[in-house]
């Protein structure tokens, strides 16, 4: 593999040139598992992990080598195995909140030109939550594309079709049945030389078999679902760069059925557009669009112009919004009061 081939494009070699590390070599993430990367080189794999300087300068988790990072790394001078001295800035990224109850940003997808929201056409069909994954692809800076799997397990597929079209707007939606191999050459269609895409969806959706596919052979583990309820067990365990031998690149990310939010208010206001175009003709500036009069939104849901259901996401990740904001403020806080301490007892 070449740099160019697995995505290096001026933009990055810039950057890296203004790292100035000596003995250092530009490198991509393909894989991190337990802290330990393997990063694909001008020709080469590298094992390598966090050089401690990184880790110390990061102010958050967001900023440590994430799958899909361009980084610097240097041979260890008396050790075996390579340091990661440098991350170069991204220029797009696929990030969700940390999961539990951590507060702090996780970036599931680093550098992605595309992403691709799976999502199946059984009992996996959920227009809220592809409303959710359509709107933090929007926020990551990729372009997004809708994949609809599973199509032989539906009653009616064009008035399902048409559901997420409606919810989607002027999004591509494609409808494939990679098992049989069907549909692809759409997937393809937003690949190329250079190109990086990310897989999302739910556990069981189909995302390994698009790469098996795309690739040519069974390169990504799969595992059948449950009938009763559509649900498939962690195949996919970790995120992982897979260079695809048409030209471009894909990741392969575990199934999220549950996707909360870090920083989306901007994406919220441009998913959904028509109601934030609403809203400035409310009666208050500060219309919260719940129990105030004169609400222009709650009058045009009367009207059959917006659906109750719609404005009830808005809300829902408007509240989500601030919760999260909230919490972001406590701990900063918490965070200053320990940095104070500590400089109190370095006098």
């Amino acid at each position: 593999m070449t740099l160019a081939e697995l995505g290096w494009n001026d933009h990055f070699a810039s950057e890296y040139a203004r790292q100035a590390v000596k003995d250092g070599r530009p490198g991509r993430v393909a894989i991190e598992f337990n802290q330990i990367f393997r990063i694909y080189g001008e020709g080469e794999e590298i094992v390598a992990v966090t050089a401690g300087r990184v880790k110390h300068r990061a102010k958050n988790r967001a900023e440590l080598p994430a799958v899909g990072d361009w980084v610097v790394v240097r041979q260890r001078a008396e050790e075996d195995g390579a340091v990661i001295v440098a991350v170069l800035p991204r220029r797009s990224a696929f990030t969700r909140r940390g999961a539990g109850n951590v507060t702090g940003e996780q970036v599931v997808a680093a550098n992605v030109d595309v992403v691709f929201v799976v999502m199946g056409l059984d009992a996996d069909y959920n227009l809220r939550r592809l409303e959710r994954y359509a709107l933090m692809a929007r926020e990551s800076g990729a372009s997004p594309v809708v994949l609809l799997t599973k199509p032989d397990l539906c009653d009616d597929v064009p008035v399902h079709v048409r559901g997420v079209t409606r919810l989607t707007g002027d999004l591509p939606v494609h409808v494939l049945q990679p098992k049989l191999g069907e549909g692809l050459d759409q997937v393809r269609a937003h690949l190329g030389p250079g190109l990086t895409a990310a897989l999302l969806g739910s556990s069981g959706v189909g995302k390994s078999t698009i790469i098996n596919r795309l690739v040519g052979s069974d390169v990504q583990r799969t595992r059948e679902v449950r009938e009763s309820d559509s649900r498939g067990r962690h195949t996919t365990t970790h995120r992982e760069l897979v260079v695809l031998p048409d030209g471009g690149l894909i990741i392969d990310t575990p199934g999220m059925r549950e996707l909360q939010l870090w920083d989306a208010a901007a994406a919220v206001g441009e998913t959904f557009g028509e109601i934030e175009a609403l809203a400035a003709g409310c009666q208050f500036g500060n219309c919260r669009h719940r129990d105030e009069p004169r609400c222009a939104v709650k009058a045009a849901i009367a009207a059959g112009q917006v659906t109750a259901a719609r404005l009830e996401s808005y809300l829902k990740l408007q509240d989500e919004l601030k919760g999260l904001a909230k919490q972001q403020d406590e701990r900063a806080e918490l965070d200053e009061k320990r940095r104070s301490r500590s400089r109190r007892r370095l006098l």
